[in-house]
């Protein structure tokens, strides 16, 4: 889809846009931060699940983004992206349950390795890998 496409750009979350003007203005002034790092989570941990992209009908806010993720094991989650990390707010795509009480997660990698075994196996297995290359690169 288009829209991964056109943001390759990874920002530290540690950045804020202010100051970069430009990038704000190619942006267009309804995309807002976390829609930005949101599509960034996504687009690191894709391969390790079956499904995942950024909600459409929930609202991104500079605050918040939610996010769909369907694991290998084709288990449905939204997911709240905020400051705090995020969370599953529900069990299904492009919800939100508020009586719902998950912890939040620093990180994709914590939350998807508490919920999906076959995610967990995947990106370990990809770490290997890449050890592996780095060695035989250390070594040529």
């Amino acid at each position: 889809s288009m829209e991964t496409d056109c943001n390759p750009v990874e920002m530290p979350s540690n950045t804020g846009f202010e100051e970069d003007s430009d990038y704000r203005d190619f942006e267009g002034t309804d995309v807002k931060d976390m829609r930005l790092e949101a599509e960034a989570v996504v687009n690191d941990v894709l391969f390790a699940v079956s499904n995942m992209f950024v909600s459409k009908t929930l609202p991104c806010a500079e605050d918040v983004a939610y996010i769909n993720v369907e694991t290998r094991e084709r288990n449905r989650y939204c997911l709240e992206l905020t400051e705090a990390g995020l969370r599953v707010v529900a069990y299904d795509f492009d919800q939100t349950d508020d009586r719902l009480q998950t912890p939040y997660h620093e990180t994709v990698y914590s939350l998807l390795d508490s919920l999906s075994p076959a995610y967990r196996e995947v990106f370990g297995n990809a770490l290997l890998q890449r050890l592996e290359a780095l060695k035989k690169e250390s070594q040529s």
